[in-house]
């Protein structure tokens, strides 16, 4: 089964990677972008019997590893 996690910061959390990314898209003259907010994407395939027991696996594996809960949210995607 594959899946995909989708790892972003919580809202209010500084974000000096995306303020850089955003601040190297206006030095290459590309207009328009107000806001950058910098995530993980995270694709995996697991072994499960079904659509549940894959997301309670992936949901362990985002709590103890994939994200800091503290300043993260993530999203989980069964493909």
């Amino acid at each position: 089964m594959k899946a995909r996690i989708i790892v972003t910061l919580k809202t209010g959390v500084l974000d000096p990677q995306g303020k850089a990314i955003e601040a190297a898209l206006r030095s290459l003259g590309i207009e328009g972008v107000d806001s950058v907010r910098q995530g993980k994407v995270f694709d995996l395939e697991i072994s499960a019997a079904d659509g549940p027991s894959a997301e309670s696996t992936l949901r362990t594996a985002c709590e103890k590893l994939l994200a800091n809960t503290v300043v993260e949210n993530y999203a989980i995607e069964i493909l």
